[in-house]
């Protein structure tokens, strides 16, 4: 019997022994982990440790707050922030290396380091119940101090997890992933609001992602979906039960556009207290934009639930300056069940799908929606006709933003130059009255419009207004 108890302990011991070894906790590498000696070194030693190792799991213990620079991830590392601890970004400039890539996005080269980088590695992960801090206050960070970090940029990573973290205060965006491949987001909890541009995902070129059940508290666009190389398309994109509050864009799909942006379906979403659009889609740069679901959304004060652009602009770094690259197609979007209550914001509230003139939005159904706004249209605003385009001249420079059209002659949708919309149960409740039509049409062909609803009356064909 001793034998057998000692044989079973020295099994568990081994077995232990060899868990322990894939471990390496960066207080073993030198780490003070006293919230105040910059621990760059030490951190970087234990990773480089880790994938040396075969891969493993390097730890930042819970109870400490380990200070860094910028780090590099490697191969078969796990970035493991225990429950009760904090990597904390360096608040000094200099601390970050000047290797890591670049932002895609032209003029904005002041956001070209960043705190967590990887590039050309596979299978590694950033999990943990504690905390990453990128420390980005604007006492630390601006443009004219030098620059403002991200918080984590991967290029041409393959196989990454980024599961039940919380990230906070980065100086510029969260995070930055660039032609990646097969990326897991889950439980996660992203708060930027100290500094500008504090984006939280943005998948650049990237295929077969997920992200579910996560919270967004952003103060730009808290998920972006873009492509910035011709040849790399950003594909195979699902979000599903996640909740965004932002002071700009819940979701911006496009804008940065070179390439094509496609598969694309977001559903069981929450959007409250969003400055600008709860779903933004936006193609500028020459790519195709195509098949995407969008279905079970509820919004609260978000002014344009959805804002859709087709246009001409230069994003891209890589692009020269003036030469346009030709408009495509954007075609194939489907956006039901989606309950928006907007009766506290004033009468800029509207869904907004805008074509540009000999490119058309092509096939869009938009199905079972209950709208609330504020009303407070004007006779004068139902007149109105002069609803800028967004031509390069429109534009001059800058993004297709809706401060460059203002009010709208529709109380519900606006739509024009699209081929081929159903609208098809779309409930409009005014809390005042709004002399606006319902619904206006400019320059849309094969459209069917059907169970329109305005006060739970039902809107006849007079009242929708075509263009």
């Amino acid at each position: 019997m001793k034998i057998s108890r000692f044989f079973c302990f020295a099994i568990c011991s081994l077995f232990y022994l060899q868990a322990a070894a894939t471990d390496f906790n960066v207080l073993d590498f030198g780490a003070k982990a006293d919230g105040v000696t910059i621990d760059t070194k030490a951190v970087q030693s234990a990773i480089d440790a880790c994938t040396k190792n075969g891969g493993g799991r390097v730890l930042i213990p819970a109870g400490k707050t380990v200070v860094t620079g910028t780090i590099y991830l490697k191969d078969f590392v796990t970035l493991h922030v225990e429950n009760g601890a904090t990597l904390l970004g360096s608040p000094n400039y200099d601390d970050y290396a000047t290797d890591t890539h670049k932002n895609m996005y032209k003029n904005e080269p002041h956001m070209d380091r960043c705190l967590i980088f990887a590039k050309d590695a596979r299978s590694i992960a950033i999990e943990g119940y504690g905390t990453i801090d990128g420390n980005g206050h604007k006492e630390n960070f601006t443009k004219k101090k030098g620059g403002r970090p991200m918080m984590i940029r991967f290029v041409n990573v393959k196989d990454i997890h980024l599961n039940d973290i919380t990230l906070i205060n980065p100086a510029a965006w969260t995070s930055a992933w660039l032609y990646c491949d097969n990326i897991s987001v889950s439980g996660i909890n992203i708060i930027s609001r100290v500094n500008n541009n504090g984006d939280g995902l943005d998948f650049d070129g990237c295929t077969n992602v997920r992200v579910n059940n996560s919270n967004f508290d952003n103060s730009d666009d808290s998920i972006c979906l873009q492509a910035s190389r011709p040849d790399k398309p950003c594909k195979n994109i699902t979000v599903s039960n996640c909740h965004f509050s932002t002071k700009w864009g819940g979701m911006r799909i496009g804008l940065l556009s070179r390439g094509n942006i496609e598969s694309v379906t977001v559903t069981n979403c929450t959007f409250k207290n969003i400055q600008d659009s709860g779903l933004k889609i936006q193609q500028c740069e020459g790519g195709e934009m195509k098949n995407m679901v969008f279905s079970n959304l509820v919004m609260e004060n978000v002014p344009r639930p959805i804002f859709m652009t087709f246009a001409q602009q230069i994003a891209s770094v890589d692009t020269p300056e003036g030469q346009f690259e030709p408009l495509k197609r954007m075609h194939n979007f489907s956006f039901s069940n989606i309950v928006v209550d907007n009766s506290k914001l004033d009468k800029n509230s509207a869904f907004f799908l805008t074509g540009f003139p000999g490119h058309s939005i092509e096939d869009v159904t938009i199905k079972d929606v209950q709208f609330v706004v504020s009303g407070g249209g004007t006779k004068e605003d139902a007149k109105k006709t002069d609803i800028k385009e967004y031509t390069p001249e429109v534009l001059n420079g800058w993004w297709p933003e809706f401060s460059l059209v203002g009010t709208l002659p529709a109380s519900g949708l606006y739509a024009r130059h699209i081929d081929g919309l159903i609208v098809e149960n779309f409930r409009i409740k005014t809390v005042n009255e709004d002399k606006r039509a319902p619904i206006v049409l400019k320059n849309v062909t094969n459209s069917e419009i059907s169970k329109i609803y305005l006060n739970k009356k039902i809107v006849t064909k007079e009242q929708i207004q075509r263009n």
